[in-house]
């Protein structure tokens, strides 16, 4: 089917941000996985890194959206151009755009990374300055 694997994506990360459930999004992720960003110096390994990327990201703002504006799916990969808008936990309007691309291996994600200008993120995140005040995202007990 077209588009399968894109769509999977789109569907977990939907569920992360608006129910806050981690774990369909991290299923998608194979043992090896390599996950990181433009923003990030680190790149998280394996299921346990991807988790950890996720409830970051999820914990950065308090409320998220993502909208997708071209899915291009060819082979293993998959190119997503999108814009995410939320509000940081000061309270701050957000909104910033970007590519991610993703690589498969069969039906879990090998590498994940994603393309955006940090600088202007972090300009509308550090307004105001207020600290998080909620769990970011949530696993299964």
């Amino acid at each position: 089917m077209a588009m399968e694997r894109a769509q999977r994506f789109v569907e977990a990360l939907t569920k992360l941000e608006k129910e806050g459930d981690l774990e369909a999004i991290v299923s998608l992720f194979s043992d090896d996985a390599q996950v990181s960003n433009v923003a990030s110096p680190q790149v998280f390994s394996g299921q346990e890194g991807a988790r950890r990327f996720w409830r970051e990201y999820k914990g950065t703002l308090q409320r998220v959206e993502s909208t997708f504006r071209n899915m291009i799916e060819a082979g293993s990969r998959v190119a997503l151009e999108w814009e995410t808008q939320g509000t940081a936990h000061n309270g701050a309007a957000v909104a910033y755009e970007g590519v991610s691309i993703i690589e498969w291996d069969g039906d879990r994600i090998r590498r994940f990374y994603a393309y955006f200008d940090p600088h202007a993120l972090g300009l509308e995140l550090t307004q105001g300055n207020a600290p998080r005040t909620e769990v970011p995202a949530t696993t299964p007990a």
